[in-house]
């Protein structure tokens, strides 16, 4: 018997699938690389269009009269378009043409050529470099005389260093059919040769990407008659001069806090800066208004120095810093606090500053007097609590409504006299002793903390020495409500202060909460002493250094007076008027 054997040749599942994957990826590499190659011939493609195209426009210039060398809105006038667009090969191109008097021998006013600079680009095309060619065309008859002026427009920045590639717009103002765009060179000067003569005729602006602008104003103009910097004039057979300078564009960040830090929003104040393009009329000048959260950012802004006023309704500034006139840097971010406190008719706000490092000068004392019963003495870079009236009653954690505290030990009376704390009275005798805790106090940052005082200085003789006695006590941002460990002036518990306007232990410093213990008592049953104003200071991040404001001042002259040890006292007028005003007082080292 015979047998047969059927051998089967054929491929598994997997196999196919790995040959699969194999092949796709062989297949997306030669097709990449296809696609590389293809874009590169159609970039190399492009490109040799482009070198083409830009031989073609020198060769319709060199067959052109040479009067009709121009743009049909530049100087020198002529047949020519600025911008073009372009379609060769199934690329579309922007070709840009400047044409430009130039001066081949020594006189800057006699023009013996046109310079002709043919920029061409491709915005639709892959990995295509612009490219830029320039030539000269010169008239039969070299050194002709040129008609009109020249004018040598010059830009630079800050610093006074020339800026090369500055976009320079040359517009008439007679006639809108002239306008001439073209670059600065490396020494940052723009020489347009052959400009028709005119009186105040041409507005000249000068910018470029990134940076303010700078430009001529015209003669006469609405609200700036007389600008600094007119619109040029060209005289026959002169040349004309013109300075622009510009810089790169800044920032300028403005927030309004209260002395706490925080936020305090819509508040609203103007904003003048430095510069000016006409007499008494500043380039920048807006009325401007914080956002809910007490922020306002401004970009962009120019270099310049800028004057921040409070105009707000409801609010003053106690203080700005860093403080008026704020310098802005070109290319650079600065900050601005307005602390805002409630307003009170006719504020002053003092600032006192080195006048030879030109730097705040914190805790000098300022001293506001008017010879008619007012005289007040602050103290530069110090805020402070003052309360004057308890009549509220207690159940007050955190010090918000005015005439409130936390509690006492229900022997003093603060209802009786509205704005005093005496003694509680019975059956017509004063009870030997009383105790009132105030509120908490919040610095909004730690805080270093100065005097502790109070009102009246002096107390009844019948009452006892020391009748009025306080203690203090603080607390880290951590614990906002405690605990209260009351110190003296020595930083132990056991001790008091007992004279008005003590400097406070600096065991305090460093924390943000504060409360006072208020102690009182009497020798004599039918005499209490009485507090009618208690008060601290203090120094934080919200605080501005070397300033101090006077609020709530009758219109008229006063005296001001500033001390601080080691530099040479100042003592002088001042002139207060309705509203909030400010004044900086220098002192010599």
């Amino acid at each position: 018997m015979s047998s047969i054997r059927i051998d089967r040749f054929g491929f598994t599942l997997v196999e196919v699938l790995v040959g699969t994957s194999l092949f796709l990826i062989v297949a997306a590499a030669v097709y990449g690389t296809y696609a590389s190659l293809l874009k590169l011939a159609n970039a190399n493609q492009a490109h040799i269009l482009a070198v083409e195209l830009a031989d073609e426009q020198f060769e319709t210039v060199r067959n052109m009269p040479y009067v009709a060398v121009g743009l049909t809105n530049g100087i020198p006038l002529g047949v020519l378009s600025q911008i073009q667009t372009v379609s060769r090969g199934g690329f579309t191109f922007t070709v840009t043409l400047v044409v430009r008097n130039v001066d081949l021998a020594t006189s800057s006013l006699q023009a013996s050529g046109k310079l002709v600079e043919v920029d061409i680009a491709c915005a639709s095309c892959d990995n295509f470099a612009p490219i830029s060619l320039s030539g000269q065309v010169s008239p039969a008859n070299l050194q002709s005389a040129a008609t009109g002026g020249a004018l040598v427009v010059q830009v630079f920045d800050s610093g006074g260093v020339p800026i090369e590639g500055a976009t320079v717009v040359i517009q008439s103002t007679a006639t809108s059919s002239v306008t001439d765009t073209d670059t600065t060179n490396r020494d940052g000067v723009l020489e347009v040769i052959g400009v028709p003569p005119g009186a105040n005729v041409y507005r000249i602006t000068a910018t470029k990407q990134g940076y303010s602008t700078d430009r001529t104003y015209p003669v006469g103009g609405g609200g700036n008659p007389n600008p600094t910097n007119p619109d040029a004039t060209v005289i026959q057979g002169q040349a004309t001069q013109v300075s622009l300078s510009i810089d790169k564009l800044s920032a300028l960040n403005l927030k309004s806090v209260g002395p706490t830090c925080a936020p305090v929003g819509n508040f609203h104040f103007n904003l003048v800066g430095g510069k000016l393009i006409g007499q008494g009329v500043p380039k920048y000048s807006q009325s401007l208004v914080t956002d809910s959260g007490g922020s306002r950012s401004l970009s962009p802004m120019e270099w310049d120095t800028y004057t921040v006023t409070p105009t707000d309704p409801s609010s003053d500034a106690s203080g700005i810093t860093p403080f008026s006139p704020v310098t802005l840097h070109a290319g650079a971010t600065s900050s601005v606090q307005i602390v805002a406190v409630p307003s009170g008719p006719n504020g002053l706000l003092v600032a006192v500053e080195d006048n030879v490092a030109k730097l705040p000068i914190s805790m000098a004392t300022v001293e506001l007097s008017n010879g008619g019963g007012y005289d007040q003495t602050l103290v530069t870079g110090q805020g402070y609590f003052d309360q004057t009236d308890w009549s509220g009653g207690s159940g007050q954690a955190t010090y918000s409504s005015a005439n409130r505290y936390w509690g006492d030990d229900g022997n003093v009376d603060v209802a009786t006299s509205a704005g005093s704390v005496v003694l509680k009275q019975s059956f017509g005798s004063y009870g030997p002793s009383g105790r009132l805790e105030s509120s908490t106090f919040d610095t909004g940052t730690t805080s270093n903390f100065y005097a502790l005082s109070w009102k009246p200085v002096s107390q009844p003789l019948l009452s006892g020495p020391n009748s009025v006695e306080f203690q203090f006590a603080t607390s880290p941002s951590t614990s906002p409500n405690g605990p209260w460990t009351y110190l003296g002036p020595d930083g132990m518990p056991g001790t008091y202060y007992t004279s008005p306007g003590t400097q406070i232990n600096a065991v305090n410093n460093g924390n943000e909460f504060a409360r006072y213990m208020m102690y009182l008592s009497t020798a004599t049953a039918t005499v209490t002493p009485s507090v009618t104003d208690a008060s601290f200071t203090y120094t934080s991040g919200c605080i501005p250094p070397g300033q101090v404001l006077f609020q709530g001042l009758s219109a008229g002259s006063y005296t001001l007076t500033v001390s601080k040890s080691g530099y040479t006292s100042y003592n002088g007028q001042i002139s207060v008027g309705s509203g909030w005003q400010s004044q900086t007082i220098e002192l010599s080292p």
